[in-house]
């Protein structure tokens, strides 16, 4: 069985390489056997509606590794909604009823990437996480440091990791020589992983998370020439909107 976090998968959750993307390895220095694993953005958003239990059904079908998932507060739920407006949509998905399937064998083992979009959550997210034993499945990211640092100190075996993104959102977040001080903040133990907007991937940026011995995955691929230029720079994972474009390369090479 592979290793990937938390659990070990098993031959009953893994899918045909022919299927999808799991299980498709890559050859870089310092690991013996790396797994790119495929994150699906909202599920599959590219061909279903974002954070919804279809698109969760179509990510287990096109053999996606990890659904990555945006949570924020509204009328006092937790709901899954990248936005404020996102939110108002009667049939928002509310996150207990999201984790529950995922929990089941709908939810066929896949890890879970869940991004904060709302202040104050980050405890009743965790306990959530806990009521449905899901916790060593999933990481929490956000692009705030605060709430991943009240993770760290009241739930440490919970997976976290900053989210990256553009120069506005950096300048918001205060960050400034940011990949310096977020490899500092990796050896300092205070996240795990680094989610970064695709443009932001590099092999320096590659070669200092791993060396920090963290992970990183890099957001979000929406097109295969996207796909084939991260897949080159040797990731941890790539989240993108549709799992078949990680399914390609893979089947070209073999």
């Amino acid at each position: 069985a592979e290793r990937w976090f938390g659990p070990v998968r098993t031959a009953r959750n893994q899918r045909s390489p022919s299927r999808g993307c799991r299980g498709w390895r890559a050859g870089y220095p310092g690991r013996a056997t790396p797994v790119l694993r495929c994150i699906g953005h909202g599920g599959a958003s590219a061909l279903a509606p974002a954070n919804t239990l279809r698109s969760f059904e179509l990510a287990v079908e096109l053999g996606a590794d990890m659904v990555e998932f945006d949570v924020r507060r509204h009328g006092g739920r937790l709901l899954l909604a990248h936005t404020v407006l996102d939110a108002l949509r009667p049939c928002c998905l509310e996150l207990d009823d999201a984790l529950a399937w995922l929990s089941t064998e709908g939810g066929d083992g896949l890890g879970l990437v869940l991004d904060l979009k709302s202040s104050g959550i980050e405890h009743a997210v965790v306990d959530a996480l806990r009521r449905h034993r899901l916790q060593e499945r999933a990481i929490v990211t956000s692009q705030r440091r605060l709430p991943l640092r009240r993770i760290a100190e009241t739930a440490p075996a919970v997976r976290t990791a900053v989210s990256i993104a553009g120069r506005l959102s950096r300048a918001v977040q205060r960050w400034g020589e940011w990949r310096d001080e977020v490899v500092a903040d990796l050896r300092a133990g205070r996240h795990r992983a680094v989610m970064a907007h695709r443009r932001l991937v590099d092999g320096d940026l590659v070669d200092r998370v791993r060396d920090a011995g963290a992970e990183l995955y890099a957001w979000t691929a929406r097109r295969p020439a996207d796909v084939a230029a991260l897949a080159r720079l040797q990731p941890d994972g790539i989240v993108t909107t549709d799992p078949r474009l990680l399914a390609a390369p893979q089947r070209a090479g073999r």
